[in-house]
């Protein structure tokens, strides 16, 4: 397996877009950046009062100990799945897996995760299914990281481009060029910043603030490293609660969604996540006071380090790199992942993407797939956090599934009433059975187009407020 050069150009990309926090290996990074990542996994893991999580939690050690795991499953469509008797997987941030929380056995019942309990109090209108998944073999505690996923981005564009029309195509490149020049004036001064040169943190974040409309990925990495900033700091007593069961508390980063994008709880998209400075402090404030203050200087810290990591191929020099000189080809030399990620959330609102999307995404999931199986991943898991949210790898060639429709108690514990004789099968769901955005009922309601910078020169401009 992976035998041609191509092939281990594919297995090098997944397995850097996977993150394990059990282990000491470190990525290859670009040079001339101010801090490594094996200075910031000694910072989170040690210098945190959450970081020991990151390593040790039951979710992970769930996954590694080779043994039964249990997961909890929503979803609207369970008399679909009863009349198929097939569980298809959605893309996402766990890219092909069918999305789950793991749950605790018990005696009294199956405990969910808080990351399950979440979904139960505010997914009303979706029935539960219990999975029993045994892999029958240990697995590596690595996790996907949707954040590093560039390069298969771009990779599978270039291979499935024929599927554009050449207008299509052409406005594509456009249009990502169009939001890579406007956000170039605040993309070097990430780079800058990744090499120590700080800037203050307030008008950092303004600028952060201003650029994430013209670079819709920008939004999606500030509320990551918020997430961590909140999970991996908190001392509440609801965090405590959580730590002591293994778990770190996903409530925190969800009321710092809801709270800064009205709407999010029905379109769950963080290209709209653009809070500015004094925002950004109410918000933290509210979620938990003592944060409020450090908020600003950890996010200019942890995202100039991870824009540069992830951004730039190791043979660059984050102090040599300008964005402002770039052209579509010199990023695609320099800075695939980058562009990957602008090509990849461009396509996504491309007015034919309904027809291409099983096109550009079963080519990933395929991808994913032969990876997971190669390292025996039976339940991959979001790995840039070990927060709760796992899944179920539908082409595992050795792992059984058992599957129940359950019912939960007035203790908030979930029992199996009905077996199910049903199958995960390697295959996407269609689109409309995943869309992020939906009505009260649960029913799919379509994409959100974010705005895109004009053509010609006004497309140069430093970001409004910047």
């Amino acid at each position: 397996m992976y035998a041609s050069s191509k092939s281990h150009q594919t297995y090098t990309d997944w397995d850097d877009a996977h993150t394990d926090h059990t282990s000491t290996r470190l990525r290859p990074a670009p040079a001339g950046l101010a801090e490594s990542e094996d200075d910031w996994r000694g910072r989170l893991h040690h210098e945190t009062p959450g970081g020991p999580l990151l390593a040790h939690n039951t979710m992970v050690e769930a996954v590694t100990s080779g043994g039964p795991l249990h997961l909890m499953h929503t979803t609207t469509a369970l008399d679909a799945i009863r009349a198929s008797g097939r569980l298809y997987v959605s893309s996402g941030c766990l890219v092909a897996a069918l999305y789950c929380a793991p749950l605790i056995p018990e005696p009294p019942g199956l405990r969910p995760h808080n990351l399950g309990s979440y979904l139960l109090e505010t997914k009303r209108h979706t029935r539960t299914l219990v999975l029993e998944v045994t892999p029958h073999t240990r697995a590596p505690a690595k996790g996907i990281d949707y954040l590093r996923l560039g390069r298969v981005h771009l990779r599978t564009y270039q291979r499935h481009q024929g599927f554009l029309t050449e207008a299509e195509n052409t406005r594509l490149r456009r249009t990502v060029m169009a939001r890579i020049r406007a956000a170039a004036p605040f993309l070097d001064l990430l780079l800058a910043n990744a090499t120590g040169k700080r800037t203050p943190a307030v008008p950092f974040t303004d600028r952060l603030a201003a650029t994430v409309p013209h670079f819709p990925f920008l939004g999606y990495l500030y509320f990551e490293v918020l997430s961590e900033y909140l999970m991996l700091h908190s001392t509440a007593r609801e965090t405590k609660r959580y730590a002591e069961a293994g778990e770190l508390n996903n409530r925190l980063y969800k009321r710092l969604a809801h709270h800064a994008v009205e709407g999010m709880d029905q379109l769950f998209d963080l290209s709209r996540f653009h809070p500015g400075h004094d925002r950004l402090t109410k918000l933290i404030g509210a979620i938990e006071p003592a944060l409020a203050a450090g908020a600003a200087a950890y996010t200019r810290d942890r995202l100039s380090h991870l824009f540069a990591a992830i951004a730039l191929e190791p043979s660059q020099d984050v102090g040599a790199f300008i964005f402002q000189a770039a052209d579509f080809e010199r990023l695609t030399a320099f800075a695939p992942s980058l562009l990957g990620q602008a090509v990849f959330r461009e396509m996504r609102i491309l007015d034919r993407y309904p027809q291409l999307y099983l096109a550009f995404e079963q080519a990933k999931a395929l991808e994913a797939w032969d990876y997971w199986n190669h390292e025996a991943i039976a339940t991959p898991f979001n790995g840039f956090l070990p927060k709760g949210e796992i899944g179920i790898n539908p082409a595992h060639p050795y792992a059984t599934h058992r599957t129940w429709v359950a019912e939960t108690c007035e203790r908030g514990l979930l029992h199996p009433v009905e077996e199910l004789e049903v199958t995960p099968v390697p295959r996407l769901a269609e689109l409309h059975m995943t869309a992020m955005r939906r009505d009260g009922k649960g029913r799919a309601a379509g994409p959100v187009r974010p705005a895109v910078p004009a053509p010609g020169p006004t497309a140069h401009r430093h970001p409004k407020g910047t």
